[in-house]
């Protein structure tokens, strides 16, 4: 089969990204850093739905960090009304992709009427059988480590017997798999705090692509130039 393909039989079963380049995006066209988030919405719903008609299992987009708040007041009330209104309008795209969302990040932090649209939108679609979609909201991959190590101290957890594996069960999502495909998009090349224990072992991809420019093409692009990656875990494969 060419290597211009995707191959059904070696899909990435997690795909995390970090949905950067909105605000470049605006300010390019002169425009408010809002229009970027409002056409990155769009963007996101496209990849979503590529996504789930390709077999992805799992995709987590990078939402709201824990360093987001550091923006302007205008912008973090924005994006918080953005997200609030998108969880509320968008139940039939979900329902109709077969989309099962779940959110990853402190839920405490979050102001209470979005608290209550993030848990409306888990609990309607919660037997939806489709792709799930994990948004990452208010996270930050150390805070998340941090607060699974206070989950399990409140627990009495015998530290001496401390496991990968009992850590990782201690996490948001505890059945969330290790990222396969990370791909960051607006041409900057770092982690930036994003699910850091989840991609361990993650084939790492980077685009200058604006994220509200990013489409289906290149999404399909990059799954096929990671089934063409060579994934060892640390091994040294016999020839």
């Amino acid at each position: 089969m060419p290597d211009t393909v995707i191959k059904n039989d070696c899909l990435p079963v997690h795909i995390g990204i970090i949905m950067d380049g909105n605000g470049r995006w605006a300010k390019n066209r002169k425009l408010p850093r809002t229009f970027g988030h409002k056409e990155g919405l769009t963007a996101a719903k496209k990849i979503v739905a590529e996504a789930a008609k390709l077999g992805i299992r799992y995709v987590t987009l990078y939402t709201f960090s824990t360093e987001n708040w550091k923006r302007t007041q205008e912008e973090v009330g924005y994006l918080m009304n953005l997200i609030k209104g998108h969880l509320r309008a968008e139940f039939e795209f979900y329902k109709q992709n077969g989309i099962r969302i779940k959110h990853i990040g402190d839920l405490s932090g979050l102001s209470e009427d979005i608290q209550t649209e993030i848990v409306k939108a888990m609990e309607e679609t919660s037997a939806f059988t489709g792709m799930t979609v994990v948004l990452a909201v208010n996270y930050g991959g150390r805070n998340e480590i941090i607060r699974g190590i206070k989950k399990l101290s409140a627990e009495d957890e015998d530290f001496e017997a401390l496991t990968e594996e009992r850590l990782s069960r201690a996490f948001d999502i505890p059945e969330l798999p290790d990222v396969d495909l990370l791909i960051r998009t607006g041409g900057e090349y770092r982690l930036s705090n994003f699910l850091l224990w989840h991609a361990a072992y993650a084939e790492l991809l980077f685009t200058d692509t604006l994220w509200p420019d990013y489409n289906e093409d290149e999404f399909k692009k990059n799954i096929i130039e990671y089934q063409k990656r060579n994934r060892r875990f640390g091994a040294v494969l016999s020839k």
